[in-house]
């Protein structure tokens, strides 16, 4: 009894055995820890943020198109070669020239999304040398305001405006959801990990398990305790065992390199998680993640965002189908002297209107067809916004579904790990006190290994439903908050 009490000891201790043993070059983390330093650095929330960042220039670029812009124009030239001059007569000459022209003008213009058009005012002055003959003209152009309009074209400021805000804002949604399927891939690889080394552990555990019974077999067998057929049983069972010890270090490399890859970690360091038994302690009501994902996710803002851009597609068919009419308004004041100042003085108002008008009459039905085609994009995106959003919104229903079970399911997974754990020490202690078989001891070890398996699947799925619905919804229900309001406007 005594020696049989020694060789439980030793199983129970085996385990703490192996546990103990350290690398020294090795980093642990936690699932939080993981998840922070993956949103962080891995290339996946790097490409995330370049996008982003490639969004937020874009709108502000959009932006400038409605502020006032100011120009400083500048077109300087030297003119030294013979040319055509049409004389006063009618006739034309080829004379030499000899010119330096200098010119300076500064312009302030402002888009108007009302009509599409173009309100400028400007200043300029020129300076003309002939320099065979040593003269100097200037003429000056104190004020000058102006206006350029088309009159039936695509008004592509309108659409704009209406556009790229719910591009721009789809853009933060969707940089915020990509964050959290981060997290929910951090999660799947984190306990692909957590898995393997649970598997290691096992395998480690069970090998020298194996291997203490085996030796003590052979003390049975040589005085005849036990039979040939068990020994060799439990020989089998030990060389299996370290068949999978051997594969279990292979899984737990593999894992960690591709945990470590999808990190960013370059360093050629040991990765060893730990995972947390502690779940978050709630359920996510059906019609509050229906209305959140309704209001945050980035697929409602590409919906919408689809619908104007075909509209947007459809009035740019019909503006270049009809009349097409430019006018173009300027107003100002000028004058010319020989001297700069006197060029300023009692300027002579000028007045410059234009209007250009194409009106097609014969396009063979291409114009047509354009709008028709336009309106065909504009009935596939409605059709397939609704189908889109149909199919959103069972999603949402399926995960919330799930995420509310899976806690429940976690919960039975791990009572029946510990009570397929202590079945297993029940069965171990029966065995060595000689009243169950072998068979009963690897019924034992293998419901306890595949309820440990288990354990670590369920709390992976609850952890990845957990990220997922996040990502869905843009919200966090265990602190009732957005996810995507506090964003940095630039990266």
């Amino acid at each position: 009894m005594k020696r049989q009490n020694w060789i439980i000891c030793m199983f129970a201790c085996s385990g703490v055995t192996l546990s103990a043993q350290t690398e020294t070059d090795k980093q642990v983390f936690t699932l939080d820890h993981a998840i922070a330093l993956a949103q962080e650095q891995s290339p996946e929330a790097q490409a995330a943020r370049h996008t982003y960042r490639s969004a937020y220039w874009s709108y502000r670029s959009f932006r400038a198109n409605y502020l006032p812009s100011v120009s400083l124009i500048s077109n300087p030239y030297l003119n030294r070669q013979i040319n055509k001059v049409t004389q006063p007569d009618g006739t034309e000459l080829f004379i030499r020239q000899n010119q330096l022209s200098i010119d300076l003008g500064f312009q302030i213009s402002q888009n108007l999304s009302l009509t599409g058009g173009n309100f400028f005012i400007q200043t300029s002055s020129q300076r003309m040398d002939e320099l065979g003959t040593g003269s100097t003209a200037y003429s000056t152009q104190p004020i000058s305001i102006g206006y350029s309009q088309s009159l039936f074209g695509y008004n592509y400021l309108k659409w704009d405006k209406r556009i790229e805000p719910v591009r721009f804002r789809e853009a933060g949604k969707a940089y915020a959801e990509t964050l959290e399927l981060i997290a929910s891939k951090t999660c799947e690889l984190f306990y692909s990990l957590a898995t393997a080394q649970t598997n290691l552990n096992i395998a480690a555990a069970n090998y020298a398990s194996a291997d203490t019974l085996y030796r003590y077999a052979r003390g049975r067998y040589n005085i005849g305790n036990i039979t040939e057929n068990e020994m060799l049983q439990l020989e089998v069972n030990k060389l299996n065992e370290e068949t999978n010890l051997m594969q279990a270090r292979i899984e737990v490399e593999d894992a960690m390199l591709t945990f470590r890859s999808f990190l960013g970690i370059r360093e050629d360091v040991t990765i060893e998680v730990e995972p947390s038994d502690s779940l978050p302690s709630f359920e996510i009501p059906l019609d509050e993640a229906l209305r959140q994902a309704y209001a945050n996710s980035p697929d409602m803002d590409m919906y919408q965002r689809l619908r104007l851009e075909s509209r947007s597609e459809l009035a740019s068919a019909r503006a270049s189908r009809g009349l097409k009419a430019d006018l173009y308004l300027q107003f100002g004041l000028s004058q010319t002297s020989d001297k700069f100042k006197e060029s300023y003085r009692d300027p002579l108002d000028q007045q410059y209107v234009s209007l250009s008008i194409a009106i097609p009459i014969l396009d063979w039905g291409r114009g047509k067809g354009k709008v028709r085609v336009a309106k065909s994009q504009v009935e596939l995106v409605e059709t397939q916004v609704a189908q889109g959003m149909t199919d959103f919104e069972l999603n949402v229903r399926k995960m919330v579904r799930q995420f509310n079970l899976q806690g429940r399911q976690v919960q039975v997974a791990a009572k029946t790990d510990r009570t397929a754990q202590k079945r297993y020490e029940v069965a171990l202690r029966l065995y060595l006190l000689g009243k169950s078989t072998i068979l009963d001891l690897n019924a034992a070890t293998t419901e306890k290994d595949s309820a440990r398996r288990n354990y670590m699947t369920a709390m992976q799925t609850y952890w990845t439903l957990y990220y997922g619905l996040r990502s869905m919804t843009q919200y966090d229900f265990e602190h009732d908050r957005p996810l995507w309001h506090n964003l940095p406007t630039e990266l």
